[in-house]
C-alpha cells in the first residue's frame, strides 16, 4: 500500500466507520481508492493500520532530520535536494545520505519537484494545490525574450548625432516628426557638406518622406547593405551585453543603450 502518514490513516479509518464511501475518504485525503480499501481490509485483518513488520533495510535518517528536510525546503521551494545533502548533520548510522533520500522525506511530506509556473531554471517543491501560491511561482523577465528596443542613431567619419529611443513601430510619419525635424535636419544644417544614407524601409522611402527631405534640400545617397552603421550597432550590442548587471527589462535595456 502506498505510504500515507499515519494521522491520515486514523482520520480515514473513522470516515470509513461513520459510514463515508471508500471514494470520498480517497477524495479527502488526496489519495487513490485502492489505497483506502487495502487500509480498511488491513483494520478488519490485524485491527492496526500500521504497516506490517518488512525486511527492508532500516531508515537512514532520524525524525530530527526528517523535520529539518522538510523545514528547510518548506522555506526555500527553490532548494535542490543536493544542497540539503551537505548540510544534514550526520550520525553514528548514517555519515552520509543521498539526494534520493532527501527526496523520499519530501514526497512522504507530500512535497514533490515541479517547474514554476513561470519557466525557468531548476524546480520549486510543492504540494498538492499550490501550484499558483506565491511561493511557487517564479516572476522573471529576460533580457531577449522580455521585450525589445527600437533606436535611432546617425554616423560619420568625425561625427554622430544622438541616439534616439523610439516606443512601439515606426512609420513614415513619426520617421518624419521625431527623427527627421528634431535631429537630421539640425545636423546636416551644422555639417551641409553632408548627406544622408538610410536604409529601404518602408517608413524611410515613403512619399512624404522623400518629398519632405527634398522641399529641405537634403541629399540622400542610395542605401545599399554595406552601411556602416552596422558596425556601431554590432559595438553597442557588445557593450549591453558585457555589462556586469544586464538589464533586467526594456527600461533598464533603454537606459543602458543611451548611456
Amino acid at each position: 500500500m502506498p505510504r500515507v502518514p499515519a494521522h491520515l490513516r486514523e482520520h480515514a479509518l473513522g470516515m470509513l466507520q461513520g459510514g463515508m464511501r471508500t471514494a470520498d475518504v480517497a477524495r479527502a485525503i488526496t489519495c487513490n481508492v485502492l489505497t483506502v480499501r487495502q487500509l480498511r481490509q488491513r483494520y478488519s485483518e490485524t485491527g492496526r493500520t500500521a504497516d506490517r513488520p518488512c525486511s527492508d533495510r532500516p531508515r537512514v535518517t532520524t525524525p530530527a532530520q526528517d523535520r529539518y528536510i522538510r523545514t528547510s525546503h518548506l522555506r526555500d521551494r527553490y532548494r535542490m535536494a543536493t544542497t540539503t545533502t551537505d548540510r544534514v548533520t550526520p550520525g553514528t548510522h548514517n555519515p552520509s545520505i543521498s539526494a534520493q533520500t532527501v527526496r523520499n522525506r519530501l514526497r512522504e511530506a507530500g512535497l514533490r519537484a515541479c517547474r514554476p509556473v513561470v519557466r525557468g531554471d531548476g524546480r520549486v517543491y510543492r504540494r498538492r494545490n499550490e501550484r499558483y501560491t506565491e511561493t511557487c511561482t517564479l516572476e522573471r523577465d529576460r533580457f531577449g525574450g522580455g521585450g525589445s528596443v527600437m533606436v535611432w542613431g546617425g554616423i560619420s567619419q568625425h561625427h554622430r548625432t544622438e541616439l534616439f529611443v523610439t516606443a512601439g513601430n515606426l512609420n513614415a510619419v513619426r520617421y518624419r516628426e521625431d527623427i527627421l525635424l528634431p535631429h537630421v535636419v539640425p545636423f546636416l544644417q551644422a555639417h551641409p557638406d553632408m548627406t544622408i544614407q538610410h536604409d529601404n524601409a518602408t517608413s524611410n522611402t515613403a512619399r512624404s518622406v522623400c518629398d519632405f527631405l527634398q522641399d529641405r534640400n537634403v541629399s540622400v545617397a542610395n542605401a545599399n547593405d554595406l552601411n556602416p552603421i552596422e558596425h556601431a550597432w554590432d559595438l553597442l550590442d557588445r557593450r549591453v551585453r558585457a555589462r556586469a548587471i544586464p538589464p533586467r527589462n526594456v527600461r533598464e535595456l533603454a537606459g543602458a543603450l543611451v548611456e
